[in-house]
């Protein structure tokens, strides 16, 4: 070959290595997601299974191709077959898994299919270190060095494609069994794109390797638009599977994936593709470009991540957000905006450090109103609101006072009342109490008009300030009343994209952390309250048959079930305060009598922390025991169905 030949085909085979060291970074970052949000799924499991094979294939196959010696090459390819022997069983488990999401249950067939595939994978596993799988290395002629195929490597080719033939018919199955056109698209895509792994693995090498001889230039160029289809395929049958096992929103599990996918793969392609552009540009022209390397590695990096965070958000907005716009929008705003505890803390702090400076006093201190009467928000310098009896007697006053004037003595200390902010309202109208500002050490009588509106100025910047948090506080509130609904929601959505059945038969038993965080909120309410009324348990059919032998009550059938599910916790015979006792205790003390936590600690003979971990594990198996109820209740129904 000419020389622009063979540096043609040097930059094409160098391109091709890039690309396949890209596959094994894209499938190793998947599989870090998979292993991180959806793993509890059985269709992400074996997904996850079968990226382990493509990263043991494409890496062997990568460091393979800068391997020095034959013997370090040789072993490079064998580990590649570890990965390639195991794609068939983990093709068939996984297309197992699709059809049984979409309501066909895997049975004892199909389930023995995929175990036979494994035995026999296993089978092969022990071959490969042996000349009977594929034979020794072959380096020569052809300039790409591969092993030798044998009789074995012809019936491994049949074994092979007959299971990825199974496993095409289960994907069609799946396919044609989605109830949604956006599961069936998805589906689809999981199907297009299952062909990365099946057709992009395989070593077709050891049956034309005659190419790599008669034409170089074709079969690097094939072989590097192979691997750019096999990356692209592989990133679609991700993003088909991501929404497996996940009760998020669409938007969520696109906007998850994608920042995955440019954060991790995407900076790691690139980064190893310039770098090994300037290293091989420089063995060419004869340049020492070592040094620039590193150089251009850490300048990638930081270049993609800024150009990543520059541009993330207008890229979500526009990929993902659609007629949500604004609503996200406005999340993202108060998101952002967002005042904190500690935010408002450190406001109003610089507020009364500049009250004292003004009126030169010892000391300030706001108080803001609660259900409860008047609570000390912060204090600066000397004051005397430092006991439970200075704020009752300021709660007195509140009572007692409808109205209060601009600024009032209260012992020593001058009072400025904090009044709610309300733009654009008639100012005759009466605005609501906030709380109170405090001076203390203030020895003037009576304020000059320039300390005067520099006091009102701060006051209702204080005033501002708290009526802001409130209002996020009630918010927070309301969100907190949705989140248990919302979410159940999601897992129905979730539970019926592939299978028309799932909205019905969705068992809300599944995740057991939430259960546990439903029961404690139903037991911290026990006798009354919106975490008792408003809880997701009412949903139970445990709880809607209680519902009806108590002619309707909801809170009363919750309350009586909490109760029952207490009584199993309780061990056989009279009460007593002993080790066997004490998660029973823990429970009648704290929930259902009242009890404080410190007073609860003192019967008990235990620390209050290890009184935490104690009723932790009650709670639990509260939960446990709710879990187990439920179940009953529900096998009762299926059998009287049947009947």
């Amino acid at each position: 070959m000419l020389d622009w030949q063979v540096g043609l085909v040097n930059l094409i085979r160098t391109i091709s290595e890039i690309l396949t060291a890209g596959i094994a970074i894209t499938a190793f970052s998947i599989l870090l997601y998979a292993f991180t949000y959806n793993l509890r799924d059985r269709v992400a499991r074996s997904f996850a299974l079968i990226l382990i094979c493509v990263v043991v294939v494409f890496t062997s196959e990568a460091i393979g191709s800068i391997a020095t010696t034959p013997d370090g090459l040789a072993l490079w390819l064998r580990l590649e077959w570890v990965g390639l022997i195991f794609l068939p069983p983990t093709y068939l488990h996984f297309s197992d898994a699709l059809v049984a999401t979409t309501g066909r249950p895997s049975r004892w067939r199909r389930r023995w299919a995929v175990r036979l595939t494994y035995l026999f994978s296993l089978v092969l596993l022990v071959l490969i270190p042996t000349n009977l799988l594929v034979g020794p290395l072959v380096s020569q002629p052809s300039s790409v060095p591969h092993l030798e195929r044998t009789i074995f490597t012809e019936l491994f080719t049949f074994y092979y494609l007959v299971i990825m033939v199974l496993s095409w018919i289960n994907f069609t199955r799946a396919y044609i069994r989605t109830v949604t056109p956006a599961s069936r698209r998805r589906m689809g895509y999981l199907v297009i794109g299952a062909l990365a792994p099946a057709l992009g693995s395989f070593p077709f090498l050891l049956f034309g390797s005659s190419i790599v001889d008669r034409s170089p230039t074709l079969f690097w160029i094939i072989a590097m638009t192979s691997n750019v289809v096999v990356g692209l395929l592989l990133i679609l049958m991700a993003y088909a599977v991501s929404f497996f096992g996940v009760s998020w929103s669409d938007r969520v599990v696109k906007s998850r994936l994608l920042k995955w996918l440019m954060r991790a793969p995407f900076i790691a392609i690139v980064t190893l593709a310039l770098t090994t552009l300037v290293r091989r540009t420089g063995d060419v022209f004869g340049l020492d470009l070592n040094g620039v390397a590193p150089i251009v590695m850490v300048a990638t990096i930081i270049l993609i991540q800024y150009l990543i965070t520059l541009f993330a958000s207008t890229g979500e907005k526009w990929l993902f957000y659609g007629n949500d716009q604004q609503d996200l929008e406005m999340l993202k705003t108060l998101e952002d905006r967002l005042l904190t505890r500690t935010d408002l803390l450190e406001f109003l702090e610089m507020i009364l450090s500049a009250v004292i400076d003004r009126l030169q006093a010892q000391g300030a201190f706001l108080a803001a109103l609660n259900e409860e009467g008047v609570e000390l928000v912060i204090t600066s310098g000397k004051n005397r609101f430092n006991s439970k009896d200075v704020s009752d007697e300021l709660t007195k006053i509140l009572i007692n006072n409808g109205h209060f004037a601009e600024s009032f003595r209260w012992g020593d200390d001058l009072l400025f009342p904090l009044y709610e902010q309300n733009p654009g309202t008639d100012i005759t109208e009466p605005r609501n109490l906030l709380g109170f500002l405090g001076v203390t050490g203030q020895e003037v009588v009576e304020l000059d008009i320039e300390q005067k509106q520099a006091v009102k100025l701060l006051t209702d910047r204080a005033a501002m300030a708290i009526q802001d948090r409130q209002l996020q506080l009630q918010i927070f509130k309301s969100m907190e009343k949705l989140t248990g609904r919302v979410d159940y929601i999601q897992r129905l959505r979730a539970k019926g994209r592939y299978d028309s059945e799932g909205i019905l038969s969705l068992d809300t038993l599944s995740d057991q952390q939430d259960l546990t965080t439903w029961v404690k909120s139903a037991l911290t309410h026990y006798w009354g309250g919106p975490k008792l009324t408003e809880n997701p348990l009412m949903e139970l059919k445990i709880v809607q048959d209680a519902a009806e032998r108590l002619e309707g009550n909801q809170a009363n059938a919750l309350r009586s079930i909490l109760k029952d599910a207490i009584n199993f916790v309780k061990p056989e015979g009279e009460r007593r305060f002993t080790a066997e006792w004490i998660l029973y205790n823990i429970l009648e003390m704290k929930f259902l009598e009242g009890r404080k936590v410190r007073e609860i600690a003192l019967k008990l003979s235990m620390s209050e922390a290890d009184l935490y971990r104690k009723q932790r594990i009650a709670i639990e198996a509260v939960a446990e025991a709710v879990v187990n109820m439920e179940r009953e209740a529900r096998d009762h129904m299926g059998e009287v169905v049947k009947g």
